[in-house]
């Protein structure tokens, strides 16, 4: 992770798809591109967090664990991007946000949270409903609302992984216009 621009709020942004195709992936540089202007999204790639394993965590966390709980901690929100696999989220973002959960210190608690997907004709709505419980638990401040759920991705996603849907882009930036507002209100509790 890269620092971010003085004076505008940091979010951290993490795609729960390995897929070298992926328009989950995609739609998280979009958002990168759309973000407004008091917004800077860094991107966190998850490819190198480990399986969560007990025994590993009691001989702490891994370089690649601390480096996301690091990210975590000096973002002013996170941004989850998901596919939605069997009715929920993807296996490896359960992984990462349970590993982020771990520990006394664990950055996720207090912290703004928002998420969105691009998948098939339902976009990934039971997925981010799975998240907001995930996140229910973790004690962070999950924003669903306006919400973007990507419904029929291949269409709206050309041969680049480019997002040629002006209204889905509308979305988009409205979802991070609103996260920005919600950040600034938990920030201010």
């Amino acid at each position: 992770m890269t620092s971010s621009s003085p004076g505008k709020l940091k979010v951290l942004g993490i795609s729960g798809s390995l897929r070298q195709k992926s328009f989950n992936s995609a739609l998280l540089r979009e958002a990168q591109a759309l973000a407004p202007d008091a917004m800077e999204i860094v991107i966190f790639d998850i490819h190198t967090i480990p399986l969560y394993d007990g025994d590993v965590e009691a001989a702490g966390d891994p370089a690649p664990v601390r480096e996301l709980k690091d990210a975590i901690r000096a973002a002013d929100g996170v941004l989850w991007v998901t596919p939605e696999y069997n009715h929920s989220t993807s296996g490896v973002l359960k992984n990462t946000i349970d590993w982020a959960s771990r520990g006394k210190d664990s950055p996720l608690v207090g912290k703004p949270v928002t998420f969105m997907g691009a998948g098939s004709s339902g976009g990934t709505a039971r997925a981010q409903m799975h998240l907001e419980n995930i996140f229910a638990e973790t004690r962070s401040h999950s924003m669903s609302k306006p919400g973007v759920l990507v419904a029929f991705a291949r269409r709206q996603f050309d041969d680049n992984l480019t997002l040629n849907n002006d209204d889905t882009k509308m979305a988009v930036r409205a979802h991070l216009e609103a996260f920005a507002l919600w950040i600034q209100k938990i920030n201010r509790k």
